[in-house]
């Protein structure tokens, strides 16, 4: 089952069951309980990131390829890291580059994670029970305050830094374990694996993050990037205006959005 969060064209926000790709049955009740749908259908004017987070988890070299591309050693455990809720941006939305660092900002493609219960402590056998489904997400990060500020809270937290969607798709109609995920800078392909490669699979995920933090319903889980990101080629590869940035992952869909200069003050 595909379910979204769209704008109608009248204007109203909705979140339905997903006919086509423009057209939904309208949620009965809350997105994080007994699922119910109303048979009268909606249309879709444009989607909004798929559920609006308590928060959002992502973690750090999480594919061994990608590690070894920007020469880092590979993390014994998961490296956590955050992104503040005012950088998701839905599908069709435009990445602005931040005035502050517009030169060296990057893609990199995720599968994420929505949890649909309350998580704390669970075991790996049990931790896909608590999700509520998947997504596409794009972890776009400014490389240069990456390495300067020896720390990641800035680099991949500026407003438009953590596109979203452009649906979920429920834990029961999909597998994570082994998806192709990819993705595309103006066509070209730039990154080209499958989540089998994770060195931490989403069900490891799930259960370590949930014995450091309680995982509320709706925190989104953005698990890692293969190979392929922009500041690793030779020329390295920026993200520029009018760039156009897509990623596709097999059994969801493909998240598209455009690039922008940052608007005058």
């Amino acid at each position: 089952m595909r379910i979204a969060r769209f704008v109608t064209p009248d204007g109203r926000t909705a979140i339905g069951r997903l006919i086509d790709d423009r057209t939904a049955e309208a949620l009965i009740g809350a997105l994080f309980g007994a699922l119910e749908f109303a048979p009268a259908r909606l249309p879709v004017a444009r989607f909004l990131p798929p559920v609006e987070p308590p928060n959002v988890f992502a973690i750090g070299r999480n594919y061994r390829a990608h590690a070894a591309e920007t020469g880092a050693a590979v993390p014994e455990r998961p490296l956590i890291f955050m992104k503040p809720t005012t950088a998701l941006l839905g599908d069709g939305g435009t990445i602005v580059l931040p005035a502050a660092a517009p030169a060296e900002v990057d893609y990199e493609a995720e599968l994420a994670v929505v949890i649909g219960r309350p998580a704390r402590r669970v075991s790996e056998d049990r931790a896909l029970d608590f999700v509520l489904g998947y997504t596409c997400a794009n972890d776009v990060s400014a490389r240069d305050c990456q390495r300067n500020d020896k720390q990641w809270a800035r680099a991949k937290g500026f407003d438009t830094f953590c596109p979203l969607g452009p649906w979920l798709v429920t834990a029961d109609a999909l597998d994570p374990a082994d998806l192709r995920i990819r993705s595309r800078l103006n066509g070209r392909i730039m990154q080209d694996a499958r989540t089998s490669a994770m060195l931490h699979s989403c069900r490891a995920l799930v259960s370590y993050l949930s014995h450091q933090f309680t995982l509320l319903p709706g925190t989104v889980i953005l698990t890692g990037t293969p190979e392929g990101v922009g500041m690793a080629r030779t020329p390295p590869v920026f993200l520029r205006a009018g760039d156009r940035i897509e990623v596709e992952i097999e059994g969801i869909g493909t998240l598209t959005n455009t690039v922008a200069d940052p608007a005058a003050p």
